[in-house]
């Protein structure tokens, strides 16, 4: 579902470990943490008219982060403006608690109001605004403030009418059946009772009366507001700095005395309750709801990065004086332009940098500092980019063209993807400029990991939005008071021909280089003098004003794909020639992954078995330097004596282009992929940029018919919202032209688009595409158009309305411009983590996969109790640390505690990455085993069937991870002894198994097993004894006569056979005689539950190994 922020992911070595991977890797020592002194303490609160209650805080939170949690709970949400004081001291908001002398175990904390201000009333009107809307997802689907939509306690929920009701909670809507050709949209949202709340206020809104006069704010007036309750009464209010009252003020007379009887209240809210019964009774019954059990904390918590939904339902736009009040002074800019308001994001992101590291304590300090702010960066600058591309903020530089345009909004520089002056001229032109900015991204992002101290990197986000690429950067001080030339100290700026160096350089890049695999080389400058380099020569360094060292144009960084850079005189291996390599592309900044490089030095190491000075002799090889220059920059000169290493180098190379395409690209090319990444490429060329505001809808609707409708005759349909001009005769002319900005979409048909796209992908992957419209594309490439329309949203942006799809209609357009909402920026940048942390992540699955369980998960949870005082509660290395506690618990049988986990596991899922993401997904598959454990088999049944339904709508049903996921459907129905359905579901995944596993697979054989069982459970033993004997014949070819499994079914098939004898001889009795009275009842059992979970911790991989 999302399709906002494309951050960092971890590592693969971070994901689960405990599910059977048999991956062998380097185990780490465990660490020697001292992590006492971060131990949690307990302190009291005590607000005013309540008693103390007890509160778990952490040494390392400050008194502001203990304020916002005493603003979201129940008992204090109503204050604002309040202090914490300690004995009778106020305590400074920004102080940690383990710097607070006097603060210790059992420390009570006072709650005191205190005075407003002007800030104080914004800020206190925001938090009833957020209260008010606490159950409403609107923020969520608008991509606003932080919110996201979560549904499991929707999914989870209780029915509470009607008889029967458990045998109807295990049927499963027709759409989710195996063999169901619908694949429905709406049910992507499901609907949440505690979602639609009964309404408390008509209106709450700024008066025009402000600001206060003079005479006013020398009475402590600092804002009036108007309030229609829901009883339709008309009250205007003063925000004074002693609280809130209601005046005597109406729409067209202003008397600010307060209105008979007078009450002054320091919370809006209690005001409020007091002047409106009904606002009192539903704010009441408001706050239950919010802070139900069925519902979480972490479903209320702002995500670190805004995550955005590709669909909605139909919103209310309703009145709301924050949000009108944040757009006017966002459009305006104001605060950004004026630069005493505006925040320095280059000292910010540099100072959290630069703080110490000596210490555990002083690690995580300072990695909360930086990701703080670099989380802070990210939303402002995406906020920047849009305003750039919406036009509010004005160009440094108007006299240009505008796509040579630069802006600065809030102290970043923005910068349009487009080859301005030719620089990328020899690499490919706008392809390569399109292509930098990512690169360079990749590059920072690589500098950013090794975190060399002394060596400061600018913060990079890149912002893809409305068919634009913007590149946000941070300001190195001085760099814009002063020329290039001037500035760069390292590198080269003309592309080889004038290189410098600098001994300081020298020595900060020591560690990157080794780390990157960058070795020390000599290049000539323009007078023929041997310059020493620890990295690309368009690594450029500069020292700013303030004293640091930067490095920039970091695009260069990794080596070149050699696959795709044909280059005179240089033959590739005979391997990649026989595959038609190398192949043009259209640019030159063609590089391959540091994952690969890492990759092919452990593959010919392992392979070779070479020894540890061959090892590192690789490791200098791979040169990404070297290797750039000789490719791309054909200025660049080097020594003589350097001859040899580049050779070999280029052999490296060489090499590393036959592993990319021999052992680590797939011989089966995704037709599914290759459609929705030139589908995103060739946005740009068949809708251009400058689309009419006006026009937008319309056209993005278009471009959607011509991919997924089979209407041949798809058009623009501009719907211009029935205005009517005064002046036709003269605006006749200025219609026109603004009609024009649409012409080259509203010319676009299907044929042509597909057309685009083969083109694209002859060009773009050298792939001939075997689809030549959408209906090709289902049948012959297997894609739904459900699917095509998700991933298309999600890569561009796009917003479309929550309803029903008919795709297969010829006789009527799919998509109006009323069925998009809006277009959302795609994010990427660096998402920093936590050394400390995830060293004891990795020390903690180590421990697991050496069977110590109990210790790794020690290991483990103390990683997740660093992690969230980090990055908060919602991250994803947050819910990797749930997910693989959750699954010790269950395998040491604390399943209780692992439902828990699990449980914050999915919600930080679906906030984080999308209500739909593939690993939202898996969260759901596990927590319906854990709810089965614990005895839930209802409630598992429905997380289980919310995970089938999101498959379908992701992948569709063609696909391996769904044989287990209706294997464990199947199991949990024949629990409940559902037999006709499981037999559905369990029947779908031996056709699966068979497809991906082969008819010989031992996961065919326990599909078979599976289905065997739920026959003789139906007392179909005819049915049960075929699916055995394909068990016992796979068994034997496999693992032979002797093997236990395969003794066991021979033992099971004997037990069908004497059944389906019993059977046969009580049939034949009862045809001989024609009456049953002297049979005994046949006895046909239920499976036992410890049958069912040793098949269900089968198919999920799990196998339990008695511990000692």
């Amino acid at each position: 579902m999302s399709s906002g922020h494309v951050p960092d992911t971890p590592a693969d070595n971070l994901t689960e470990q405990v599910e059977g991977d048999s991956k062998k890797q380097e185990l780490p020592a465990v660490p020697d943490m001292d992590v006492s002194e971060d131990t949690g303490f307990t302190v009291k609160i005590q607000a005013p008219g309540t008693e103390p209650t007890d509160f778990q805080v952490s040494p390392l939170a400050m008194v502001q982060e203990i304020k916002q949690v005493l603003m979201d709970r129940e008992e204090t949400c109503r204050r604002t403006c309040f202090s914490l004081q300690l004995n009778g001291i106020t305590l400074d908001n920004f102080a940690h608690l383990r710097s607070i002398p006097g603060l210790q175990e059992g420390s009570i904390l006072r709650v005191v109001e205190e005075p407003y201000n002007f800030r104080e009333v914004r800020i206190h009107l925001r938090h009833i605004r957020d209260l008010l809307k606490s159950l409403d997802l609107t923020d969520g689907y608008n991509g606003v403030e932080g919110s996201s939509p979560s549904f499991l306690s929707c999914v989870t929920e209780e029915c509470q009418e009607g008889d029967g009701l458990k045998q109807m909670s295990c049927s499963p809507p027709d759409h989710i059946l195996p063999g169901s050709k619908e694949r429905l949209l709406v049910p992507l949202l499901p609907h949440t009772n505690s979602g639609k709340s009964s309404g408390c206020l008509k209106v709450l809104t700024m008066s025009s009366w402000n600001p206060p006069p003079g005479n006013r704010k020398m009475h402590g007036d600092l804002m009036y507001l108007n309030v229609v309750t829901m009883e339709d009464r008309h009250f205007s209010i003063t925000a004074s700095s002693r609280g809130f009252y209601v005046n005597q003020s109406t729409t067209y007379s202003f008397n600010p005395k307060p209105a008979n009887p007078s009450v002054l209240s320091h919370a809006l809210l209690d005001l409020l309750s007091h002047i409106s019964p009904v606002f009192k009774k539903n704010f009441s019954a408001l706050l239950k709801r919010r802070y139900a059990r069925s519902t979480h904390p972490f479903e209320r918590i702002a995500t670190p990065f805004q995550v955005f939904s590709w669909t909605a339902p139909a919103l209310d736009h309703t009145m709301d004086c924050v949000r009108a009040e944040d757009v006017s002074s966002f459009c305006l800019g104001y605060e950004e332009h004026v630069p005493a308001l505006a925040r320095d994001w280059n000292e910010e992101l540099q100072t959290t940098r630069e703080l110490p590291r000596k210490t555990v304590t002083d690690r995580l300090m300072r990695d909360r500092a930086v990701f703080k702010a670099n989380s802070d960066f990210v939303s402002t600058a995406t906020r920047g980019a849009m305003a750039v591309v919406d036009g509010n903020v004005m160009p440094i530089n108007p006299s240009e063209e505008p796509r040579q345009q630069m802006f600065i909004w809030s102290n970043i520089v923005f910068s349009l993807g487009f080859d301005v002056r030719d620089q990328y001229r020899d690499l490919g032109g706008e392809a390569a400029a399109h292509a930098a900015p990512v690169l360079d991204l990749n590059g920072v992002r690589a500098y950013w990991a090794v975190d060399q101290e002394g060596l400061f990197l600018i913060g990079t986000v890149v912002i893809d939005y409305r068919g634009y690429r913007v590149t946000a950067q941070t300001i190195v001080p001085g760099i814009l008071e002063r020329d290039q030339e001037q500035s760069v100290v390292y590198g080269s700026i003309d592309f080889g021909k004038t290189v410098v160096s600098d001994d300081r350089y020298l020595e900060l890049l020591d560690k990157p280089s080794k780390k990157l695999r960058v070795q020390r080389h000599l290049v000539l400058n323009k007078d023929d003098t041997a310059v020493e380099l620890r990295s690309s020569v368009e690594h450029k360094g500069i020292v700013g004003n303030d004293g640091r060292r930067y490095i920039l144009d970091l695009l260069f960084t990794f080596p070149p794909d050699l696959n795709f850079l044909p280059v005179e005189g240089e033959d590739l291996n005979p391997v990649c020639q026989q595959l038609g390599f190398p192949k043009l592309h259209p640019h030159r900044l063609v590089c391959l992954r540091q994952e690969l490089i890492d990759a092919f030095v452990e593959h010919r190491c392992a392979v070779s078995f070479l020894d540890q000075h061959t090892i590192l002799e690789i490791c200098v090889c791979l040169n990404m330097n070297i290797t750039n220059i000789f490719i791309h920059l054909t200025g660049v000169r080097f020594p003589k004596e350097s001859t040899e290493d580049i050779q070999k180098q280029k052999q490296q190379l060489k090499d590393a282009a036959v592993f990319l395409i021999s052992n680590q690209i797939a011989a089966f090319v995704s037709c599914f992929f290759i459609i929705i990444e030139l589908i995103k490429q060739i946005i740009p060329d068949v809708c251009p940029c400058a689309v009419e505001p006006s026009a937008l809808s319309a056209s993005v609707s278009h471009f959607l018919n011509c991919v997924l409708s089979s209407f041949a005759e798809a058009r623009v349909i501009q719907q211009n919202d029935k205005l009517a001009s005064r002046r036709r005769s003269r605006r006749r002319r200025s219609r026109a032209s603004v009609g024009s900005t649409v012409t080259s979409c509203s010319n676009l048909t299907p044929t042509d688009l597909w057309g685009a796209i083969k083109a694209e992908a002859q060009e773009y992957y050298h792939y001939s595409l075997p689809c030549g419209s959408v209906e090709e594309a289902v049948d012959k490439c297997r894609l739904q158009r459900i699917t095509l329309l998700r991933e298309i949203a999600i890569k561009t942006g796009i917003q479309i309305l929550l309803r029903e799809y008919h795709f297969d209609s010829e006789h009527k357009t799919l998509f109006t411009e009323e069925d998009i909402l809006n277009i959302f920026p795609i994010v990427k940048h660096i998402s920093p983590r936590s050394s400390d942390a995830l060293y004891l992540l990795r020390c903690g699955q180590s421990r697991v996969q050496q069977g110590c369980l109990k210790e790794g998960c020690e290991l483990i949870s103390q990683a997740l109790g660093l992690f969230t005082n980090v990055y908060g509660a919602l991250h994803q290395d947050v819910c990797i640390c749930l997910r693989l506690l959750g699954r010790i618990h269950y395998i040491l049988g604390d399943y209780a505690e692992a439902l828990s986990h699990q449980q914050r596991a999915v919600l930080i899922s679906e906030r984080v990455l999308g209500i739909e993401h593939p690993n939202t997904i898996q969260e759901y598959k596990h927590l319906g085993l854990y709810c089965f454990a614990v005895g839930q088999p209802v409630t598992a049944l429905r997380l289980l069937y919310r995970a089938r339904y999101l498959m379908l709508l992701v992948c569709g049903e063609d696909h391996p991870e769904m044989a287990l996921l209706d294997s464990k459907i199947g199991l949990v129905l024949h629990s409940v002894m559902a037999c006709d359905l499981s037999l559905k579901f369990l029947e779908n995944a031996l056709v699966l198994t068979s497809k991906y596993q082969g008819p010989s697979s031992l996961k065919l054989a326990q599909s078979h097993h599976l289905l065997a069982k739920v026959h003789e459970s139906k007392g179909d033993f005819r049915a049960a004894l075929t699916h055995e004997k394909e068990r016992y014949g796979i068994y034997r070819k496999q693992v032979g006569e002797a093997h236990e499994k395969t003794q066991e079914s021979s033992e099971y098939l004997k037990h069908l056979t004497h059944q389906a004898v019993i059977l046969q001889k009580t049939m034949n009795w009862i045809y001989k005689t024609g009456s049953d009275t002297n049979i005994p009842p046949f006895n046909l059992n239920s499976p036992s539950r410890v049958w069912i979970m040793e098949q269900l911790n089968l198919v999920t991989g799990i196998v339990l190994i008695p511990l000692r």
